[in-house]
């Protein structure tokens, strides 16, 4: 089965899923067709960096940033990954842009898998493969729709952070799931070892649903919209709230 990624360029939690993935994909079922690595929040990095300012606060934010510069030293990167593995990177400013759509369809991959790509697909990305697009999305659906669904289970005192895989369509977060799993959160947690063992744990969720599509055994669940929330990325009351709770973030 041909598969094609698209991502954000995450040297931190992202690529956690990659590591895995890659090195536990079965050569002889998936052939990788390339990734596409678009920035974090599909933004310049100076508008991520302020971002991530309000949100972690000075004394955090200068302990991510020097992860991040050590990460970049170490040419610790998604894009790096696939350099390893040969899997080409598939370059765009958009994944909505008509000539991207069409680089996908000269691919002619079977599914696109989505892991945290910064933009939301629309009509002509989600039928651009055979079978349609997946995305691997850190919480339980429809209750944690949108952005940064680990921290606001972790706020709302959940026993589990449930990843979840599902189809895409172009409501976001709204697709049939094909698969969940739990992972146990403590009542004193890390936002940062929660986001990097979920990550992890949905490389291995995705590569059970793929086998399970390969072999025409998927079958979606449909979501029941009347109970679906959305979240935004947190402000500042909702991180003072969330470390009011006993959590860290770093």
């Amino acid at each position: 089965m041909r598969v094609l990624f698209v991502t954000q360029d995450d040297p931190f939690f992202v690529i956690q899923f990659f590591d895995v993935f890659l090195a536990e994909y079965p050569r002889d079922e998936f052939e990788l067709l390339g990734v596409t690595i678009a920035p974090a929040f599909h933004e310049s990095r100076l508008a991520t960096a302020k971002r991530m300012l309000r949100f972690y606060g000075v004394v955090d934010f200068a302990r991510v940033a020097t992860r991040f510069v050590r990460a970049r030293a170490r040419r610790r990167s998604i894009a790096a990954l696939a350099e390893r593995e040969q899997v080409p990177l598939v370059a765009t400013e958009s994944v909505n842009d008509p000539s991207y759509v069409d680089r996908i369809r000269e691919l002619a991959p079977d599914v696109i898998v989505s892991v945290a790509a910064p933009e939301i697909f629309k009509e002509r990305v989600l039928t651009a493969a055979r079978i349609g697009c997946l995305n691997v999305h850190s919480g339980r659906l429809p209750k944690y729709r949108g952005m940064m669904p680990t921290f606001w289970q972790m706020l709302a005192g959940e026993q589990n952070a449930t990843i979840t895989v599902h189809e895409m369509v172009p409501r976001l977060d709204a697709g049939a799931v094909l698969g969940r799993v739990d992972f146990p959160l403590l009542d004193e947690d890390s936002l940062d070892r929660v986001m990097t063992e979920t990550k992890r744990e949905g490389a291995r969720l995705m590569l059970e649903i793929l086998r399970q599509v390969r072999a025409g055994e998927a079958k979606g669940e449909p979501l029941d919209m009347r109970d679906a929330s959305y979240f935004s990325f947190p402000s500042r009351a909702d991180v003072a709230e969330f470390r009011a709770r006993g959590h860290r973030l770093v």
